[in-house]
């Protein structure tokens, strides 16, 4: 009963954008024999992707600083992690999730070789399990990886419309969301839109697709529905990303709503005080212009 009620727990936090708070709870859930195998499994995909970002996509990681050292030494660390998860984890015969996750740590590593050793297995799966929705999901991110953009597409085409179900649902959510990255790249914001619709139909609190269509809106300088689109990105957030909250605050303040952007800025400041160019990009503009 504690064990289900820490898992269920955990996917609550890890959902609404609290990764180490959800760690805590799947760690105390993960020595249980009902639910430590898909308590362990979230580990591993949060120890993989704990700020969820999507995975091969290039909209997003285009407009962000080059990556420190720290946080390359931090990315390491997190794939040994996964690992020795991994390692530990007691699979039923004929799960292939084990293997997915495998591959998933090969494309984090950003070595070519692991890449492209990954992009094979996931290959193989796909062939030997019929189009497996996982598998073709890590074809894609495993080309956009190796800058292989065209065959990417081409695989996600497959799976646009792969008929709903829960198990596959995560897999599918990502795929719609890594061809709305590659339509966004390519300017075809109309057919990213309608991807995106297609991922919040089915996950009405799907925060990176709410991300994606306030990057479009904002793109095409419709800053009022630009922040319409991070208001609801930063609610399915928990209201714990600071990178939205910045957007939403710069929309804001190219919607003229100055008094909403000095309210974003300041719980922004609040919970993440080493964010600081929110104070002059945000707060600071947003406080001169009621005073104009």
């Amino acid at each position: 009963m504690i064990a289900g009620y820490n898992y269920c727990k955990g996917l609550h936090l890890w959902y609404a954008g609290d990764p180490n708070g959800a760690i805590k709870c799947f760690n105390m859930a993960r020595k249980d024999s009902e639910f430590g195998p898909q308590a362990t499994y979230a580990l591993i995909e949060i120890c993989l992707n704990p700020d969820n970002v999507t995975v091969g996509g290039e909209v997003f990681e285009s407009m962000s600083p080059d990556v420190s050292e720290g946080e390359k030494e931090r990315n390491v660390l997190a794939v040994r992690t996964a690992e020795k998860l991994l390692r530990d984890l007691k699979p039923k015969p004929g799960d292939i999730r084990p293997k997915l996750l495998e591959n998933m740590m090969l494309l984090q590593t950003k070595n070519k070789a692991h890449m492209e050793a990954a992009l094979q297995s996931f290959t193989d799966i796909a062939t030997e399990n019929k189009d497996h929705v996982g598998a073709v999901y890590g074809m894609a991110a495993a080309h956009m990886m190796l800058k292989q953009s065209p065959r990417a597409r081409n695989q996600l085409k497959r799976l646009m419309k792969a008929p709903w179900n829960m198990e596959d649902a995560e897999d599918l959510e990502k795929a719609w969301l890594l061809m709305a990255d590659i339509y966004i790249q390519s300017n075809k914001h109309d057919l990213a839109l309608e991807t995106l619709k297609k991922a919040i139909a089915y996950n009405k609190s799907c925060c990176k697709a709410y991300e994606y269509m306030g990057f479009i809106m904002e793109k095409e300088q419709s800053f009022k529905s630009a922040a319409d689109n991070y208001e609801m990105a930063w609610k399915y957030g928990n209201k714990n990303n600071p990178h939205i909250g910045y957007k939403l605050g710069f929309n804001y303040l190219k919607a003229k709503r100055y008094v909403d952007a000095i309210d974003i800025a300041h719980h922004v400041l609040k919970n993440h005080p080493q964010y600081p160019k929110i104070r002059k990009d945000i707060l600071e503009r947003a406080r001169l212009n009621i005073r104009i």
